[in-house]
């Protein structure tokens, strides 16, 4: 697991970007930083003007040494390659590529890849690679770059292409240093989906000259013709067999590494189904670890504990703090851009607490999109009858989101509306925020890809809402958590529930198995015996942080003056009236804006992060 970051570009690039780049990665991958500087001509610049780069920070899981670092090259040196991730049961592949005449020179994954893709092709390698991945391979016998990033969005890829010159890194602020100065301004639109969804949905990111690439895309940027082009790679497809021992193998092929592993465990179904496999293939070698919250009516390591006990597993317990104000402005860094997960500050202090431990942790994320977990689709699903029906209904600036909620729901058509059942701001709270101006859009979420193919005993339109969560949800929110908070502090978070190979044995099942009520009852089958009978009946608690004494206590001193600040860093987008009213609706005893008043405070925090940096950089 890493950090990459790289440019290609027409005009001369002073020499200190390509090292403000790569110090922005430096704690994902606090082992190693290397850099490939080359000219114009794509030979190394030794001094000269630098045109290209590719840059990486590597946390060393398999095969640490200094031989498996990168930037790594093919052995005539014209091809080369950056990549990010972990990919899983490669022997046969590497097998293949032996009895071709390939000689391997490490045990990595890195170099699986790139002797993959110079066998194979890109299209050949990305169909072979089984795992969490985004990369960039250099090609100089056709002057072309490729990138890529892994089929559920594990690992995240931006990028942007500027009057020919195009950038990529691992965050968007390892891609900032590149931009031009006139070229750094926010995305007003994203600063709306910001407000709208607690994240900016893929490809926009918090500014206009930034993509973020979609989950199961590859790029391909032509050296000559300055052209790029974009496509998606991977149309999933249902694989008949016993998903049982593929999530086995799933899970078995992510406990390969040369550093400590652990697993997360909470008292939920999905990180308890990871630890169970773990335990009946008798890998209980490896130690668990609950976030706890000491006095919290939601604080489930006890549960969590037993389960380990049970299982026999160790398990390691970690009280998350209940003062936050001396971490604020560095776990706001570490999310990189505008993003409101409550649950990310728990993460962070989870992932800083776990890598004192171990440097990979199996996670249990992926589990209510892979089988409709969420109780959202059932509320949504009893309006279904809709569909495209909306009425023609005003969106009214408004202060609170208990007001104008059937109005605003009946304004959108139903596969749009299900955003808001899982939102920041109501389209009235957001025209509110911004002055009462006309929203453009009222839902910023991308358009679905396609998941596979439906049960044909499906409840109707349940299909057409786990579509959107694998869309935009799983890879933009939850996903895009666990990759910032983990790697944070250079710990490797894997999921075996969004193994592709586990996921398509998954679609050959029917509605009926997959999609029950309670949830999960599927892995009825995948759950220790030694564990309680009544398990799938215990409520969902989620990973919810003391919130409210936060917002009283640690983060109390930021509501002064937010309303003007805000005004400011969003050049006048947000009216500071409004924020203020906001804030003191709140503080007044308006309880349930509590969230929201957090995603405000972040927003607030990182704006201002990301204009000290651009100014910092000139």
């Amino acid at each position: 697991m890493c950090g990459i970051a790289g440019f290609f570009s027409r005009r001369p690039v002073n020499p200190a970007v390509p090292q403000a780049m790569l110090d922005e990665l430096h704690r994902r991958g606090p082992d190693d930083a290397s850099r490939l500087l080359l000219d114009s001509e794509l030979n190394p610049a030794d001094g000269g003007a630098i045109h290209n780069a590719m840059l990486h920070a590597r946390l060393a899981i398999v095969d640490p040494r200094p031989v498996a670092n990168q930037p790594m090259a093919s052995d005539d040196g014209q091809v080369w390659i950056c990549y990010n991730g972990e990919v899983y049961d490669w022997e046969i592949g590497k097998a293949e590529l032996e009895a071709g005449g390939a000689v391997f020179r490490t045990h990595s994954d890195t170099e699986f890849i790139l002797r993959g893709y110079q066998a194979w092709g890109i299209e050949g390698l990305l169909e072979r690679l089984r795992g969490m991945f985004a990369f960039a391979i250099l090609d100089k016998r056709c002057e072309k770059v490729h990138l890529a990033r892994d089929r559920m969005g594990e690992k995240p890829l931006l990028y942007s292409l500027q009057d020919g010159d195009f950038a990529y890194g691992s965050l968007v602020r390892a891609v900032l240093p590149f931009l031009p100065a006139d070229k750094r301004a926010f995305s007003p639109a994203a600063i709306d989906a910001y407000l709208a969804h607690r994240y900016i949905p893929s490809p926009a990111t918090v500014f206009s000259h930034i993509n973020r690439l979609e989950n199961g895309y590859r790029l391909e940027f032509d050296l000559n013709t300055r052209q790029l082009t974009k496509q998606r790679y991977w149309q999933p497809k249902a694989e008949s067999g016993d998903w049982l021992p593929e999530l086995d193998r799933a899970v078995a092929m992510r406990t390969v590494a040369d550093r400590p592993l652990g697993v997360l465990l909470s008292g939920g179904i999905d990180s308890t189904v990871i630890a169970s496999r773990l335990a009946i293939q008798q890998l209980t070698q490896f130690s668990s670890f609950t976030a706890a919250f000491p006095g919290s009516t939601l604080d489930e390591s006890g549960d969590a504990a037993d389960s380990a006990r049970r299982m026999g597993l160790p398990n390691v317990r970690v009280d998350m703090p209940e003062n936050l104000a001396a971490d604020f402005e560095r776990i706001v860094a570490d999310l990189d851009q505008p993003f409101a997960d409550p649950s990310s500050f728990p993460t962070w202090y989870l992932a800083r607490e776990v890598t004192k431990h171990v440097k990979v942790v199996l996670v249990g994320d992926g589990g209510d999109e892979l089988l409709a977990g969420y109780k959202r689709m059932g509320k949504h699903l009893r309006t279904r009858w809709r569909q495209n029906i909306r009425l023609p209904l005003p969106i009214k600036p408004q202060l609170d989101s208990k007001r104008g909620k059937l109005a605003t729901e009946l304004a959108m058509d139903w596969k749009s509306a299900y955003s808001l059942r899982f939102s920041g701001f109501t389209p009235g709270q957001r025209s509110f925020l911004q002055g009462g101006r006309k929203l453009e859009k009222l839902c910023h979420w991308r358009a679905p890809d396609d998941i596979g193919p439906e049960p044909g005993d499906g409840s109707p339109g349940l299909h057409q809402l786990l579509e959107l969560d694998f869309a935009n949800y799983l890879p933009d929110y939850i996903l895009q958590k666990s990759d910032l908070c983990t790697m944070a502090h250079g710990l490797e978070g894997r999921a075996p529930l969004l193994d592709h190979g586990f996921y398509q044995r998954l679609l050959s099942t029917s509605a009926a198995e997959r999609y029950t009520r309670p949830a999960k009852l599927i892995f009825r089958r995948a759950i220790h015996p030694a564990l309680p009978a009544d398990f799938f009946q215990r409520k969902k608690r989620g990973f919810n942080p003391p919130l409210s004494g936060w917002l009283k206590t640690s983060l109390a001193p930021r509501f002064d003056g937010l309303g003007s600040r805000l005004a400011e860093a969003s050049g006048g987008q947000l009216d500071a009236g409004a924020v203020d009213a906001f804030a003191r609706a709140y503080r007044d005893g308006a309880g349930h804006l509590a969230e929201q008043m957090l995603q405000l405070l972040i927003l607030d925090e990182s704006l201002t992060q990301l204009r000290r940096l651009c100014r910092e950089l000139g």
